[in-house]
């Protein structure tokens, strides 16, 4: 599976209060989410922001409190794809069990920048940045990821694998 979009860039240590500041927590509706996702670190990115596009950011990505609502505001939002040179353990979990793709690679994040052209390859782990020509590696996900995200997460997932019980 391919991905393509426009790089929405961020640095380190974007934390999950930023991500979805917890005065948004009342509801954990995805589309109410998506609404205030990243507003306190990029108040326009709710108004810019298309289906497909990918966000690329430094070190320590979803950093903070365990929070599945910030995947899942990512995810609402449009985001196809969070490239980052690495992430909080809990917050990749959380990604996986959303269905949110995510992919780490400290080159690609060093090269690319915002509003780059960006296409990732989820079977070979190739991104190439479109708009420079760079392409760089990263490490595939495993089959069993590519299923949960394909399903659409983890509870899509394990219906999928119980014949729907």
């Amino acid at each position: 599976m391919k991905v393509k979009g426009n790089v929405f860039k961020y640095n380190d240590n974007v934390d999950t209060d930023v991500i979805i500041p917890a005065r948004h927590l009342t509801s954990a509706d995805p589309e109410q989410l998506k609404l205030h996702c990243m507003e306190d670190i990029d108040p326009s990115f709710v108004s810019r922001v298309k289906a497909g596009d990918i966000m690329v950011a430094g070190r320590n990505f979803g950093c903070g409190s365990s929070r599945e609502h910030a995947p899942v505001a990512i995810k609402a939002s449009g985001i196809s794809l969070v490239i980052a040179s690495d992430f909080a353990r809990i917050f990749f979990r959380n990604a996986i069990n959303v269905g949110l793709p995510i992919m780490e690679c400290p080159e690609a994040v060093s090269a690319i920048a915002a509003g780059d052209e960006v296409e990732a390859d989820f079977d070979t782990g190739i991104i190439t940045d479109i708009t420079t020509g760079q392409s760089f590696n990263a490490k595939p996900f495993p089959d069993f990821i590519k299923k949960i995200i394909d399903c659409g997460g983890l509870v899509a997932y394990t219906k999928e694998k119980s014949g729907g019980i």
